[in-house]
Order: structure tokens, then C-alpha cells, then sequence
């Protein structure tokens, strides 16, 4: 029998490599992750700014809204708002009541901003 010199055992591949990649691709996909932007919505602290004329106060519920403790539909609502201002830099002053849920208020100003009444002011509700 013929022997060519003691066996070597078998040579474990070195990880250093596929370390060093999966570092590289690491980096790239964060570089290139496209993360969430922001947004704000504008929004007036109650109290600070002149308040005139008729009292707008909006009570923002989880099924209904009401001007002034009056439960209208949001298209009423909408024209006897636009009966109480001056114009859509008037003060309008929304509460929420009855646990309200955040996207219930953003809806609401959402709803406003696109009728034109864009001075909104929140003050906290129960």
C-alpha cells in the first residue's frame, strides 16, 4: 500500500468572509431603507390667541359630533359653522368626549381643514 503522508483533518472554512458581507449588505439595506416620515398636524394650544364672536365648541364623540352641545351631522355642522365665523381663520374649538379615539379627532380636523376652516384649537374632553 502506497502512502502519501499523515491525513490532515479537514479545514474548517473561515467565517471572517461571510461575516464581513453580511455587514456590507447590513449597511446597504439600511442606507436604503426608506423610513417612515413624519407628519404633524397643525394644531393651536386653547387659550393662546384672540377668541372672537359666537361660541364654537365642537364635542368630537366615537359616533357623533356636536356644535355647541347640539348633535348635528357632519354636513349641518359643517354650514352652522360656517353661519358662526367670519371666515376659515376663526377659531373653531374641538373636545373630544366619551373616550374618543385619536383618529376620530384627526378625522374630524381632517374634515374641517378640507372645508376651509383651518384655525382648529383641542382642549382636552372627558
Amino acid at each position: 500500500m502506497m502512502q502519501f503522508g499523515t491525513p490532515r483533518s479537514p479545514r474548517r472554512p473561515s467565517l471572517t468572509p461571510m461575516i464581513d458581507v453580511v455587514f456590507l449588505l447590513l449597511v446597504f439595506f439600511m442606507l436604503i431603507a426608506r423610513f417612515g416620515l413624519d407628519s404633524a398636524i397643525p394644531v393651536r394650544l386653547a387659550g393662546a390667541g384672540d377668541y372672537s364672536g359666537p361660541p364654537r365648541l365642537v364635542d368630537v364623540a366615537p359616533g357623533t359630533l356636536s356644535l355647541n352641545g347640539i348633535a348635528l351631522p357632519a354636513r349641518s355642522l359643517l354650514l352652522e359653522l360656517d353661519r358662526l365665523t367670519d371666515s376659515g381663520d376663526d377659531i373653531v374649538v374641538l373636545r373630544p368626549v366619551d373616550r374618543a379615539s385619536l383618529q376620530r379627532l384627526v378625522e374630524t380636523m381632517e374634515l374641517f381643514e378640507a372645508a376651509g376652516f383651518a384655525n382648529l384649537a383641542v382642549v382636552e374632553g372627558s
